[in-house]
Parts: C-alpha cells; structure tokens; sequence
C-alpha cells in the first residue's frame, strides 16, 4: 500500500506553490536527494534547481526563502538554504539545500 509522495515530491509542489502564490511562477528544472538520519532523527538531504522568469516578485521570494513556512505532509523542513542564483538573460536559476525531517508516527 502506498504512502503517498515523497519528500522530494511533497517538497516540489509546494516550492512551486509558494512561488505561484507570491507571484513568481518558477518550475523545478532538477533535483536529487539523500537519506540522512541522526541519533533522534531521520530525513533527506535535497539539492533543488528551480528556474523562473526576472522579476521584483522572484527577488523578494527568494530573500523570504530561508524563512518560508513550507507545510510537507509527514515531514518537516528543518533548513533551507538557497546556494546559489544564476541570473542569464530571460531565465533565473535557484539552487537550493533543503533538509526534511519525517514526523514521528
């Protein structure tokens, strides 16, 4: 029986969520993902690509990003980190680090 999405899949749709609320459509382009787990704690480590078109609306929503309430069904977003934007003409890139952490059961 499944579970439902993923992570990785839970956490895409709500980037792309967040972003369409603040008004910056922007699409993942690439993504991947690693098991991570501590003494207390289990989760995964995301590295994420998104891409969008310029604007102030891109800007300020990728400023709030570390900041972002992102509601994951069964999961947490414990960090995010935006690691680098590459800005080349009509297209801006996002890269991002994102650790999720599972809720307990």
């Amino acid at each position: 029986m499944s579970r439902g999405p993923d992570a990785e899949a839970l956490l895409r749709r709500a980037l792309e969520a967040s972003a369409e609320a603040a008004g910056c459509p922007a699409a993942l382009v690439a993504s991947d993902w690693t098991r991570w787990a501590s003494a207390t704690f289990t989760g995964a480590r995301h590295l994420l690509t998104l891409a969008a078109p310029p604007s102030a609306a891109l800007d300020a929503w990728i400023a709030g990003l570390p900041d972002a309430e992102l509601r994951l069904r069964r999961h947490l977003v414990a960090d995010l980190v935006v690691d680098h934007v590459r800005r080349a003409g009509d297209r801006v890139t996002i890269s991002l680090e994102v650790l999720t952490v599972e809720e307990g059961r």
